[in-house]
Protein backbone atom coordinates (compact mmCIF):
# COMPACT_ATOMS: atom_id res chain seq x y z
CA UNK A 1 0.00 0.00 0.00
CA UNK A 2 2.81 2.47 0.89
CA UNK A 3 4.39 1.95 -2.66
CA UNK A 4 1.25 2.78 -4.60
CA UNK A 5 1.86 6.57 -2.82
CA UNK A 6 5.45 6.88 -2.87
CA UNK A 7 5.47 6.11 -6.88
CA UNK A 8 2.71 8.75 -7.40
CA UNK A 9 4.46 11.77 -6.47
CA UNK A 10 6.86 11.97 -9.69
CA UNK A 11 9.78 13.92 -9.42
CA UNK A 12 10.25 17.19 -11.82
CA UNK A 13 13.73 16.12 -12.89
CA UNK A 14 12.21 12.55 -13.98
CA UNK A 15 9.10 14.13 -15.30
CA UNK A 16 12.00 16.18 -17.83
CA UNK A 17 13.82 12.91 -18.43
CA UNK A 18 10.80 11.61 -20.26
CA UNK A 19 10.07 14.48 -22.16
CA UNK A 20 13.28 14.72 -23.52
CA UNK A 21 13.13 10.22 -24.34
CA UNK A 22 10.22 11.06 -25.96
CA UNK A 23 11.14 13.45 -28.08
CA UNK A 24 14.31 11.32 -28.84
CA UNK A 25 12.01 8.70 -30.02
CA UNK A 26 10.16 10.92 -32.94
CA UNK A 27 13.12 12.53 -34.56
CA UNK A 28 13.92 9.98 -37.76
CA UNK A 29 17.05 8.03 -38.20
CA UNK A 30 18.29 9.64 -41.01
CA UNK A 31 17.92 13.34 -38.60
CA UNK A 32 19.69 11.08 -35.77
CA UNK A 33 22.90 10.62 -38.19
CA UNK A 34 23.05 13.76 -39.60
CA UNK A 35 23.19 15.07 -36.12
CA UNK A 36 25.78 12.17 -35.34
CA UNK A 37 27.71 13.35 -38.08
CA UNK A 38 27.79 17.07 -37.63
CA UNK A 39 29.39 16.77 -34.28
CA UNK A 40 32.04 14.27 -35.44
CA UNK A 41 32.99 16.79 -37.89
CA UNK A 42 32.95 19.63 -35.07
CA UNK A 43 35.18 17.36 -33.14
CA UNK A 44 37.75 16.45 -35.96
CA UNK A 45 37.75 20.22 -36.97
CA UNK A 46 38.51 21.88 -33.37
CA UNK A 47 42.19 20.17 -33.80
CA UNK A 48 42.82 22.13 -36.64
CA UNK A 49 40.89 25.05 -35.66
CA UNK A 50 43.63 24.44 -31.88
CA UNK A 51 46.96 24.28 -34.08
CA UNK A 52 45.91 27.38 -36.32
CA UNK A 53 45.11 29.34 -32.73
CA UNK A 54 48.43 28.24 -30.94
CA UNK A 55 50.36 29.05 -34.67
CA UNK A 56 48.65 32.73 -34.54
CA UNK A 57 49.39 33.63 -30.94
CA UNK A 58 53.50 32.44 -31.64
CA UNK A 59 53.58 34.76 -34.43
CA UNK A 60 51.66 37.24 -32.11
CA UNK A 61 54.29 36.99 -29.69
CA UNK A 62 57.27 37.20 -32.34
CA UNK A 63 56.03 39.96 -33.50
CA UNK A 64 55.24 41.86 -30.20
CA UNK A 65 58.97 40.87 -29.45
CA UNK A 66 60.50 42.55 -32.76
CA UNK A 67 58.29 45.66 -32.32
CA UNK A 68 59.99 45.99 -28.74
CA UNK A 69 63.25 45.62 -29.78
CA UNK A 70 62.59 47.99 -33.04
CA UNK A 71 61.11 50.73 -30.97
CA UNK A 72 64.48 50.70 -28.40
CA UNK A 73 67.12 49.95 -31.19
CA UNK A 74 65.82 53.19 -33.53
CA UNK A 75 65.39 55.51 -30.30
CA UNK A 76 69.21 54.94 -29.38
CA UNK A 77 69.99 55.27 -33.23
CA UNK A 78 68.26 58.46 -33.05
CA UNK A 79 69.93 59.53 -30.18
CA UNK A 80 73.39 58.77 -30.88
CA UNK A 81 72.98 60.80 -34.28
CA UNK A 82 71.78 63.47 -32.39
CA UNK A 83 74.90 64.15 -29.98
CA UNK A 84 76.90 63.73 -33.30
Amino acid sequence: MGKKDAGATKLPVDQYRKQIGKQDYKKTKSVLKATRLKAEAKKSSSGFRDAFLVVAAILFFVLCVYAFFYLNLSTEINLDLDMD
